[in-house]
């Protein structure tokens, strides 16, 4: 009787260990704007490269006073077939984004990570381009998974996160004003910091 209740216990503690460990693998950041802060959890585990990356730049403080500068709605996109809902962020100045190198596209089919609602991803343009700009999905977006037809090379985008508090920010910056999906007034992402 001692040694079963003594085995689940060990049991019980070897498997809090397995979740504890699994968790900490995450990551979180804080995206600090002018309109509210939006908290993110990043998956170095799931898109090491991809996470790495981001993480990188926020360490190095590559998003201080960037700006969120596009806004993806129903209403706004009337010659795209296939619509999709985001906001767009980084730092907007190709000299600038230059000077970063790309990194190697990660799939959704390798990640497993799916782009619904909240989910953070990478910009691009071609597969393998992509480098500081970023998106963060509202609803689900399917069309920008791997062999989703947004993009004609059905490798989609490159997702390494989601956020877990701020949508009312992320939904507020995306009701704002925009002309042809760029907001004549852009919203400052003041910094990215890294949570403990």
């Amino acid at each position: 009787m001692i040694y079963k209740q003594i085995t689940s216990t060990i049991a019980v503690i070897l498997l809090l260990g397995l979740i504890s460990c699994g968790q900490s693998q995450h990551k979180k950041v804080l995206i600090k704007t002018d309109l509210g802060d939006i908290e993110v959890e990043v998956y170095p585990d799931r898109a090491p490269v991809t996470a790495q990356n981001f993480l990188s730049l926020v360490e190095k403080g590559v998003y201080t006073n960037s700006v969120f500068y596009r806004v993806v709605r129903l209403d706004n996109q009337p010659q795209n077939k296939v619509k999709i809902e985001v906001i767009q962020g980084g730092l907007f100045d190709e000299n600038l984004i230059d000077a970063y190198t790309p990194i190697e596209h990660e799939t959704t089919e390798t990640s497993g990570i799916k782009h619904t609602n909240g989910v953070i991803s990478m910009a691009r343009m071609e597969p393998g381009s992509a480098s500081t700009e970023f998106f963060i999905c509202i609803g689900d977006q399917p069309s920008l998974d791997f062999q989703g037809d947004r993009n004609p090379d059905g490798q989609g985008f490159a997702p390494f996160g989601k956020v877990t508090r701020g949508m009312d920010v992320v939904r507020k910056i995306q009701s704002l004003r925009d002309e042809g999906q760029y907001l004549p007034e852009k919203v400052i992402i003041q910094e990215i910091i890294r949570l403990p």
